[in-house]
């Protein structure tokens, strides 16, 4: 499972519009938001590359992965 950090999620809605733009794209993608720490935990068959593209298509910045 990969963590990305992104800061600007902050609400239900957010963790919702990052989840459905993930699952969209891999609808078999376990998605895991933690407004604590403001990143998403991600296991999928997708390069960090293309979840990194979805949270941003959904209209959020994304840094690097997060260490795990």
């Amino acid at each position: 499972m990969n963590s990305f950090n992104v800061p600007e999620m902050s609400c239900g809605h957010c963790t919702a519009a990052i989840e459905k733009a993930i699952k969209a794209i891999d609808p078999t993608a376990t998605v895991s938001c933690d407004l604590g720490t403001r990143t998403v935990a991600v296991e999928s068959f997708l390069s960090d590359r293309a979840v990194s593209e979805a949270i941003r298509d959904a209209g959020y910045d994304v840094t690097a992965p997060a260490a795990t």
